[in-house]
């Protein structure tokens, strides 16, 4: 079997070219974790002391909760006012003791649907707080405490053997399994559906020479309208599998409606980038530009910036990191501001 020259050399740049833009591709998205154990320091945790005699020169605790919402900090952890009064006294007293609650002691708060894998990771860090607090108070007073209280009482016993707990503020409690999808297969969907349709339009096109007979005017405002009805389906069926799945999440009807105005808006963006690769990109060369677009909008939105190396910070560019930011305020009730960022982008 002979087979032509122009053929193999032809296959042969397949090949290369293919092996070539996998490896890169590959390479930025898996550099999005490049050691991002290391970088779990750079986000910030706020930590506030309501325990010491002059109160007045910490913020409010609705201050604390505002910058874990306005994403300031990515989770917080402070001790009650008269938290070390309250153990002292019920350590003394059979009746302080009865009524005494471990769990107003500390207070943490984090927000468990910005970036859920790593919100689990900002929680589990509080909790290992709120424990290595409790633990290091019992070394420094556990002998003390032991000797000179009446530990024969079964309520003084009780807040002996657990003085310390906390309670747990969620500022948007997110339980469902499919929570990890959010930022990661939802931010491919919009452009995958995109090509497919964009792909079918033009050889449908193509094959009836609708758009051959009809001048650039006419082409254009076909070719909008016809965009304009996909997406608008489109991100109808998004927001409505979001919806269906969204298992004890309280979201609003509200929410969901803005949901879909603004995966809508990125889906008509792919969908005019995609359009616009299409008239300069020969058919054969597209799959290089979609697995490109792709990586590069993933690689935005996978995880914070801040587990990322800073180089990454160029995803602010990318539509799938500006709908997720817009999609985290929708959810979280204005938390996460950055519309005045996002929708200028997009």
């Amino acid at each position: 079997m002979q087979l032509p020259k122009p053929f193999l050399g032809a296959l042969g740049g397949a090949f290369i070219s293919l092996q070539l833009l996998f490896l890169a591709s590959m390479c930025y998205l898996y550099g999005t974790a490049y050691h991002d154990s290391i970088r779990f320091s750079t986000m910030k945790l706020l930590f506030v002391d309501y325990d010491q005699d002059v109160i007045d020169q910490s913020p409010t605790e609705q201050d604390v909760r505002n910058a874990v919402c306005k994403g300031h900090y990515w989770g917080a952890i402070y001790s009650k006012a008269n938290a070390s009064s309250r153990l002292a006294t019920a350590m003394s007293s059979s009746e302080a003791a009865r009524v005494y609650n471990n769990s107003q002691a500390l207070t943490y708060i984090w927000n468990g649907a910005k970036y859920s894998a790593c919100a689990q990771s900002v929680y589990s860090m509080l909790v290992q707080l709120v424990q290595g607090t409790a633990g290091v108070y019992d070394q420094m007073n556990g002998t003390t405490i032991l000797s000179t209280n009446n530990v024969s009482d079964p309520n003084i016993a009780k807040t002996v053997l657990d003085p310390i707990s906390s309670s747990s503020i969620d500022l948007q409690p997110m339980v469902q399994g499919v929570r990890f999808y959010y930022n990661i297969v939802s931010m491919v969907v919009p452009i995958l559906q995109q090509f497919f349709f964009l792909m079918a339009l033009n050889s449908i096109s193509a094959q009836f020479k609708v758009f051959s007979s009809l001048s650039l005017k006419q082409n254009i405002a076909l070719r909008l309208i016809i965009s304009i009805c996909y997406t608008f389906i489109a991100s109808i069926c998004m927001s409505g599998y979001i919806w269906g799945f969204r298992e004890d999440w309280n979201a609003t009807s509200d929410q969901i409606g803005l949901t879909w105005m603004a995966i809508w808006l990125v889906m008509h963006l792919n969908f005019l980038i995609i359009d616009a690769a299409t008239v300069f990109i020969p058919v054969q060369f597209m799959s290089f530009f979609m697995l490109t677009w792709i990586i590069l909008n993933v690689s935005s939105s996978i995880s914070p910036f801040e587990l990322s190396p800073g180089f990454y910070r160029l995803g602010y560019v990318f539509p799938a990191h500006e709908l997720y930011e817009i999609l985290l305020q929708i959810w979280t009730d204005d938390c996460n501001p950055h519309l005045y960022r996002a929708l200028p982008i997009l």
